[in-house]
């Protein structure tokens, strides 16, 4: 079983910096890739951006250039540190766990996915 834990949500102005980190329990961690995803209010839940266990990375374009999606296998953390967040950005962020080491944005490749941490950007 794996267990995924998020943290270092809050409230920030437009403008400022977050970093969010997803903390996973398991032995095989380094094997899979890990991606984000979000959920604003009223809204369904989108891809964010999602790292491969080599570190490659994708992002949507909304953030590409603002949020940068990075791992350390040994720590079994995912971290996504967002910058220049908007309005637009507020949302419980999620992190989850492919079902393999390849780059997915679909939610159906992902099989274990944390509680979520709250991101609220004040304008």
């Amino acid at each position: 079983q794996v267990q995924l834990v998020e943290s270092g949500g809050g409230l920030v102005q437009a403008g400022g910096s977050l970093r969010l980190s997803c903390a996973a329990s398991g032995r095989t961690f380094g094997t899979y890739a890990m991606g984000w995803f979000r959920q604003a209010p009223g809204k369904e839940r989108e891809f964010v951006a999602v790292i491969s266990w080599t570190s490659s990375t994708y992002y949507t374009d909304s953030v590409k250039g603002r949020f940068t999606i990075s791992r350390d296998n040994a720590k079994n953390t995912v971290y996504l540190q967002m910058n220049s967040l908007k309005p637009e950005d507020t949302a419980v962020y999620y992190c989850a766990r492919a079902r393999d080491s390849g780059i997915y944005y679909a939610q159906n490749a992902y099989d274990y996915w944390g509680q979520g941490t709250q991101v609220t950007v004040s304008s």
